[in-house]
């Protein structure tokens, strides 16, 4: 899953000149004077000029803090920040004096959308605003360069957070992993008294502009009274649930029958954290080993395909001539180099040929130019996935660390969405270059994951022609559930534990224990000792340091099943819903593309409907496309016990919102 990597000027909606996994916002310097007379249109039309204009110095700024990671850096985004949410708070203060005076309703959609643009509303003062922007980058940058050492002077060892990823991904001892998990768990203990003064700050903004905590504003950009917002989460999650709590009782069971009832599982019937084959459980995935239901069926091995692709680019390297004045060491490591980023290229265009596929065009030269492909020798950057819309005219870039693997390629097709998606709303006034809400933007490049079946990776020869049959099929669901399924209910748990700490019913001495409650609750995991407030564990976790709402990849997870079943149809695909693959289809490609040209130009609601034919977000199409796999998996948990206990510690209602 992408994760954005934006500082401050996050937008509730997606940020406006960045995509969901990406970063930024404009940015100004002297704050605009507001001209007498001037109409509700008037100064919209204004504004967004303005916005145009200078939109690229914040992403260009952003940017650099995350692909050359150090203090300068990190000082030029905090500058940059503060002058944009300076420019900011002075555009909605101007746009006060327009409240009851007769507009139009785009002119009115556009005022409301500049007042949610951030997700980290500053206060008006100017020394608050620039310590906020000070503390923001400083969070974001104890994250990108976190490491867990051991050992001191000589004998000292660093591994950074794929290193440690690595571990739980393909190391089965348990010592290891517990060793892994709890060494991430440190970068984020130095962040508590920094991210609780954060909250102050936001907060502080927050009312300023009206609302009544930072959490009140996240949720008020959904087209709908901010306090429903959890009860619609709720409803989406009700539906899922019982997917979820199958798929829960399985992966128990295989990890008891692993390493052994007293490690495989936590009191309650949980789930231990550190074998989940993630930092976060959030993704198990890497479990595969464990989990997969017929080891023998056939399985597509995306990985060979890409591991033969990148050792016939390190071939044809090695056959070029390289510095007469250069070792074989020298000329061998060289060549390994270029063949990984010609590898990480040939990824790249491979996603974009399902696009084009569709009717797209083809990505611009600058983007190939200016994306980050592999990670760098000389510096530290931030390798986690992100999509950039620079300067809301084309300039569109993704940042990555790409290895030849196929959780990569998946990511790379989801981040190429929201390039799409950037792309067909360019055209739009800056104020409405934004998804229809923040959950669109994340379900756009995963609904053409959907779409990359066996038989499509197959046609475009990543693997063999797949054999239909029933073990092949629950292989298939089973991959596609330890990703899509996995996640949902820690992309619900996330924002509950922020909207606790913004209205206060977390407060800052007990961060961890309410961390740790909503995990359970949600999610069935644990940790397997206890994890005080001497650690601050949600900062282990890029969104909570980075301060990126989170909701929105929960709903992503939802939605993206819906587009995909109304694409399909719109391909004029018939036949079960999890065998559609829509690549190639014209027709489907012109829905898509109508839906992306909207942004955020009227109500989600409205937009969904076009799309899909519903004005409200669903479950059932996913549940539909997971039925074999819901079927097996009752088969195989027959007799179980499943379901969880969470501690009987108190915990934060997950329903609780301001009215």
């Amino acid at each position: 899953m992408n994760l954005r990597p934006a500082l401050l000027a996050l937008a509730v909606a997606g940020s406006l000149a960045l995509a969901s996994c990406g970063g930024g916002g404009p940015t100004g310097g002297r704050p605009s004077s507001s001209p007498a007379g001037e109409t509700p249109e008037q100064f919209v039309a204004r504004v967004n000029d303005e916005m145009r204009e200078v939109s690229t110095e914040l992403n260009s700024a952003q940017w650099l803090s995350n692909t050359y990671i150090n203090d300068d850096s990190e000082l030029i985004a905090a500058k940059a920040n503060e002058r944009w949410l300076t420019r900011l708070n002075d555009w909605i203060a101007q746009a006060r004096r327009f409240e009851g005076r007769s507009m139009s309703a785009e002119t009115a959609r556009q005022i409301k959308l500049l007042k949610l643009m951030t997700a980290m509303p500053a206060p008006m003062d100017a020394k608050e605003l620039a310590e906020l922007t000070r503390i923001a980058s400083k969070l974001e940058g104890m994250y990108g360069s976190g490491k867990y050492c051991t050992g001191t002077g000589a004998s000292e060892s660093c591994r950074d957070i794929g290193q440690l990823s690595d571990v739980l991904a393909g190391n089965r001892d348990y010592a290891a992993q517990l060793d892994a998990w709890q060494g991430w768990h440190t970068v984020g203990a130095p962040m508590r008294n920094d991210y609780s003064r954060f909250v102050e700050l936001v907060n502080k903004g927050a009312r300023e502009m009206g609302f009544a905590d930072a959490g009140e504003m996240w949720r008020s950009g959904y087209d709908m009274p901010p306090a429903e917002l959890a009860q619609e989460t709720d409803r989406l999650w009700d539906q899922v649930k019982p997917l979820y709590e199958q798929l829960h009782c399985y992966a128990r069971g295989k990890l008891d029958a692993k390493y052994g009832k007293d490690k495989g599982e936590v009191a309650g019937g949980m789930l231990p954290a550190h074998l989940m084959g993630n930092l976060w459980q959030q993704d198990w995935t890497n479990l595969w080993d464990v989990l997969a239901p017929y080891p023998n069926a056939s399985n597509p091995d995306v990985n060979a395909a890409l591991q033969r692709t990148a050792e016939a680019n390190l071939g044809r390297e090695l056959m070029r001539p390289g510095s007469p004045a250069a070792t074989a060491a020298e000329r061998g490591f060289m060549a390994q180099r270029a063949a990984q980023f010609d590898t990480a290229v040939d990824m790249m265009r491979r996603a974009q040929d399902f696009y084009t596929s569709l009717g797209m065009r083809t990505l611009p030269e600058s983007f190939w130019n200016k994306t980050q492909f592999i990670k760098p020798l000389d510096r530290e950057v931030m390798c986690h996935a992100s999509a950039w819309d620079m300067n809301m005219r084309g300039d569109v870039r993704i940042k990555m660390c790409i290895n030849p693997n196929e959780e990569d390629l998946t990511t790379i097709y989801h981040e190429m969405g929201h390039i799409y998606y950037d792309l067909a709303y360019n055209p739009l006034p800056p104020l409405f270059q934004n998804a229809a809400h923040d959950g669109f933007h994340e379900a756009i490049g995963d609904t053409i994951v959907l779409s990359m079946t066996p038989q499509y990776l197959a046609s475009v020869g990543l693997i063999a022609r797949p054999q239909q049959s029933h073990d092949a099929l629950i292989n298939a669901q089973m991959r596609m559930a330890l990703s899509k399924v996995a996640f949902l209910p820690f992309g619900l748990m996330i924002d509950r534990w922020r909207w606790g700490v913004f209205d206060g019913s977390i407060q800052p001495d007990h961060y961890n224990q309410a961390w740790w409650a909503l995990k359970a609750r949600y999610q069935g995991v644990a940790p397997v000792s206890a994890r005080g407030e001497e650690f601050f564990d949600p900062g282990a976790k890029y969104h909570v340091p980075a301060n990126t709402p989170y909701t929105r990849y929960f709903l992503a997870n939802i939605l993206q099943f819906q587009f995909y079943k109304a694409l399909c149809d719109a391909s004029g695909y018939k036949g079960p819903l999890n065998e559609c693959s829509f690549y190639g289809s014209k027709e489907a490609g012109e829905k898509y593309w109508a839906m992306l040209s909207r942004g955020a130009s009227q109500p989600w609601q409205a937009t969904l409907k076009e799309m899909t034919g519903s004005e409200q977000m669903d479950a059932r199409p996913l549940l539909e496309y997971f039925a074999p796999l819901q079927d097996w998996l009752k088969q195989q948990n027959a007799g179980q016990t499943c379901g969880w206990t969470p501690p009987d510690a108190a915990q934060p209602s997950p329903t609780a919102a301001p009215a």
